[in-house]
Formats: structure tokens, sequence, C-alpha cells
């Protein structure tokens, strides 16, 4: 049998992390947990210009006086209160909006309330792991505070969105919006109900992409269209390739987003998805040429310049996919994927000299990911 050999640096850095001594703080229990971090979340209930109920949902505060939830829970809505779930629960009207993400289905709400009690959840800083056991917590079927655990079962991209976090917790509408949170008691994820075959599946948007909702100046619950009030059928088209995304259904999900650039080939974002998908189809020349024209609509794009290299390195054309990573370096050397990229490929290709300068320059960029690529390396790239 041959036997992989390792350099040096790579056996120390082995040894390094396998065998350190971690420290061990004491970990809460999932009561603990749940007593600590349900202060922080909300029932909301949205009305019509009537005043009629339209729909529930989840929700929780990222700092004080701000809650996010999911865009589709108030869209349509007139007006939208928030409970607190801690002791008998308490009623405050959302006085407009800070923040609005169509693509990731988030928004940031300003509620009015006293400031005399400050409420706010931790962002994890990193992703939770395939099989790590997480918690939810929300307004299921008007169930509130409603506390069901389970573990992560994916974790998969979708492009211009972010990573995508599937649990076996289960969940029902009112969900929607509901925290996903770590055994830390920290927000990993903010639940969207997505519907297949009759059933819902468990997923979340990542609090890397709940992290970058910034503060704005504040608009009107009214600015938000009701989801058959979009007229653009292109804009229609890509939304709902993006819920067969979020799904992991790449066949049902590339068919829209072909349509959308048929009906504006000078749209990007939706050549990018056309592309991921025909990756993920195994049908990797199409996929070139789908980044190809993403890439004369925005040629400094990052993203569009790895995503190339990837389809290239799939079709087996590695010094392309080389030349791809290089550029979206020389772009933005601040970034790491393209240097954590290039050090897999040099690696593989048996150039250690390469593989190493890139290693050492994605560690400094970005610890995390350099372990991921010393752990991939030990046992080859899947």
């Amino acid at each position: 049998m041959h036997k992989r050999i390792f350099p040096l640096p790579f056996v120390v850095a082995f040894v390094l992390t396998a065998y350190l001594p971690q420290a061990t703080p004491a970990q809460e229990s999932l009561p603990e947990l749940v007593r600590r971090v349900k202060p922080a979340i909300v029932a909301v209930v949205t009305y019509n210009a009537k005043g009629d109920a339209l729909t529930t949902g989840s929700g929780f505060f990222i700092r004080p006086g701000q809650v996010v939830t999911n865009l589709h829970v108030i869209r349509g809505a007139r007006r939208t209160d928030v409970k607190t779930l801690d002791g008998k629960g308490r009623v405050y009207k959302v006085s407009g909006l800070l923040a609005v993400d169509e693509e990731g289905d988030l928004v940031l709400m300003r509620v009015d309330m006293p400031t005399d009690r400050p409420r706010s959840s931790e962002l994890a800083r990193s992703l939770p792991e395939e099989g790590e056991t997480v918690f939810v917590i929300g307004n299921p079927l008007k169930l509130e505070g409603s506390v069901s655990d389970g573990i992560v079962s994916a974790v998969r991209e979708v492009p211009g969105v972010g990573k995508i976090i599937q649990t076996t917790a289960p969940i029902s509408h009112g969900n929607s919006g509901s925290p996903i949170f770590n055994l830390k008691g920290q927000v990993v994820g903010v639940i969207t109900v997505k519907v297949t075959n009759g059933q819902n599946i468990s997923l979340a948007i990542s609090s890397d992409r709940v992290r970058e909702l910034k503060s704005g100046p504040l608009s009107s619950l009214a600015e938000i269209p009701a989801k058959d009030k979009i007229l653009d059928v292109g804009e229609a088209l890509y939304r709902t390739g993006l819920d067969s995304l979020w799904l992991g259904n790449y066949d049902h999900a590339v068919s829209y987003f072909e349509n959308a650039v048929n009906r504006n080939p000078k749209r990007a974002d939706a050549w990018i998805q056309v592309g991921y998908c025909k990756v993920k189809q195994g049908k990797n020349d199409e996929a070139i040429k789908a980044y190809q024209q993403a890439l004369e609509l925005e040629p400094s794009s990052e993203e569009i310049l790895n995503k190339l290299g990837d389809a290239y390195y799939y079709a087996g054309r590695l010094p392309e996919a080389i030349q791809s990573y290089k550029e979206a370096a020389r772009l933005h050397p601040a970034r790491a994927e393209a240097f954590y990229n290039l050090a897999l490929v040099y690696f593989e290709g048996g150039n250690q000299r390469l593989a190493l300068s890139h290693a050492h320059a994605l560690q400094l960029l970005d610890e995390k990911l350099y372990e991921k690529f010393l752990s991939e390396t030990r046992g080859g790239r899947q």
C-alpha cells in the first residue's frame, strides 16, 4: 500500500493541535441554557390594514430594541407586534424596519420598548459541524416558547446567500425566524421553514448573514410588497430558484435560473447560480461557460473567480483552475478562500513548496480555514 508522507510542518501542526491540553469549562445543561437565552426570544404577530391577524412567527433580540426575524413573516403586514416570552410576557409594537435582506430572508425590526431591561443574543463566530447538537426556541403553531433539539444534519452553500444549516430539530409554521442555538447558547442561524413534498424541512441561514444586518434609516412595513405583488418576472423566477437551492434541489433550481438569465442576460447573480447548479449536476463545461458569463459582467468578483476555479478543477483543467484562484488572490489579497484553494490544488499536484507558501498565507488570514486545510490534507481532498 502506498503511504502518504507529509512534510514536517504538517506533522508538527497535527501533533500540536491533537495533543496540547485544552481548557474544558463546565458546560451548562440544556435547561440552564434555555433559561439563560429565552428572555431574548419573541413571538411575532402581524396584522393587515384592518387590524386582522395575518401570520405568527418568531424572532430574537440581536441588540436592545432590535429584533431579527424572517422577511416572509412580516411581508404584506401593515402592523407587527412582538411578545416577549419571559415571565407572563409583554407585547411591544414594531415601529419600523432598520434593515432588509431579501436573499437571506431576514429583516431587522425596531421595537418600541423601555430600555431599562436590555435584551440581546450572542452570535456564533463559526459554523456548527455536521452531527453537532443544537436547539431551537420559538413560537410554532402559537405555542409560545416551545423548545426542540436535534443535530446538524447538513451544512451547504447557497451562492449569494451564504451557508445554510439543515437540522433534525422539529419545527412547524410559526418557527420561522426562530434562533437556532449551539450548546454555548450562541445563535448559529435563523430558522426559515421550507416545505417540500408536504413536509417541513428545518433550514436556517447562518449567523454570518445576521451579522451583516446593519441599522439604517427607519422604513415602513408598507414598503415591503406582498410576494404576489412582485411584478418583475425575472426576479420572481430567481427567488423561486433560490427556494429550490435552499433545499438542495439543483435540478429544479437550475431551470428557474436559466429562465432568469434568458430574460435578463446581464444578471450576474443568476449566471453564478446556473454555474453552481451545473457543477452540482456534474456538467462542468456548462458551469465554466456560465461563470465566464458572470465574470464578464463582474470582472473583479472574488466569488466568481473562485467558483470558476472550482469548475475548472472538477473538469480536470488544473492550470486554468490555478490561474483563476491566483487572480482572485491578486484582486483580494485580504480574503482567505483563494489561498485555501491554491494550497489544496498545489498540495494535490505534489508541489509542496507552493502548497506550504499558500497555507502560511491562509493561516495569517483565517485560522479556522487553515485548520480545515490541515485536516483535509491529512486524509486527502474529498
